[in-house]
């Protein structure tokens, strides 16, 4: 039961990322570092709903 979710950086607060995500194991919200190719450096990118 995996589930899309959507990946916004936290600086520009653009939608740059897609993820997929277990929704039993980790029912919290994703966080990753990523490249923002708008800030051209890497930042963290948070799930949004």
């Amino acid at each position: 039961m995996r589930e899309n979710v959507i990946l916004q950086c936290t600086e520009c607060k653009r939608r740059n990322y897609t993820a997929t995500r277990d929704k039993r194991k980790k029912p919290e919200r994703l966080e990753l570092k990523k490249f923002c190719r708008f800030d051209r450096k890497h930042t963290v990118h948070k799930e949004i709903r």
